[in-house]
């Protein structure tokens, strides 16, 4: 018999950490709950558990010094950060933290349990996946990476980063981010979207050639 996934959750809020060790136990993962980074670390150095969730608000040590402090530990193990904040260039420093990706409060049990099975094959096929050596760059994770340019071939057609984070899973923050590696390494074609009113929106899609 497999062992079940076991999950480590970091949030300061007693609520949050009760109905998210009520979702792991529907599920049949094992529940790891810390009300702050330092309680969060010691489980992480104890129980080594397979995903970790973070708030991005909490006492002491935030999320973000918190990221940096679990990627010292796991260079490989998935972190979703809980945030309340939908600012690309917070997303960004979590990435650069080493953030795998985001969830939104107020939690929506549909999409976290989505977003944890989204990580858990990813995490699956990492192994099978890129050396180290083949990584492209910090803060951007090999089977992410592929996992977005498989969408982007599956069409011809120019997609939004709406679009793309939906027919992924992944969230908009992530999605953006992976997609600006994808245009500064000249892999995409972008275009702008004047099609409403307000600030046109970018839409991308892999080059003819790759």
């Amino acid at each position: 018999m497999e062992k079940p996934i076991k999950i480590l959750s970091i949030d300061d809020e007693e609520d949050i950490r009760y109905a998210l060790k009520a979702i792991f136990d529907y599920e049949g993962w094992s529940g790891l709950m810390a009300c702050n980074v330092e309680e969060g670390i010691g489980l992480f150095r104890k129980h080594q558990p397979d995903i970790v969730l973070i708030d991005y608000h909490l006492p002491r040590i935030n999320g973000l010094k918190g990221v940096m402090m679990l990627r010292e530990l796991s260079p490989n193990v998935p972190i979703i950060v809980f945030t309340i904040d939908e600012d690309q260039e917070v997303a960004n420093r979590f990435i650069e933290a080493g953030a795998s990706d985001f969830a939104l409060k107020p939690i929506k049990t549909p999409d976290i349990i989505s977003r944890i099975h989204l990580h858990i094959r990813l995490m699956e096929s990492q192994n099978k996946r890129l050396t180290e050596e083949e990584k492209p760059v910090k803060g951007i994770g090999a089977p992410t990476l592929e996992l977005i340019r498989e969408c982007l071939q599956k069409t011809r057609e120019f997609s939004t980063a709406d679009q793309i984070a939906a027919n992924t899973g992944l969230a908009y923050q992530t999605t953006y981010r992976y997609l600006q590696y994808l245009q500064a390494e000249n892999f995409l074609e972008v275009k702008s979207n004047y099609g409403k009113i307000g600030r046109p929106k970018q839409e991308y899609r892999l080059k003819l050639t790759q």
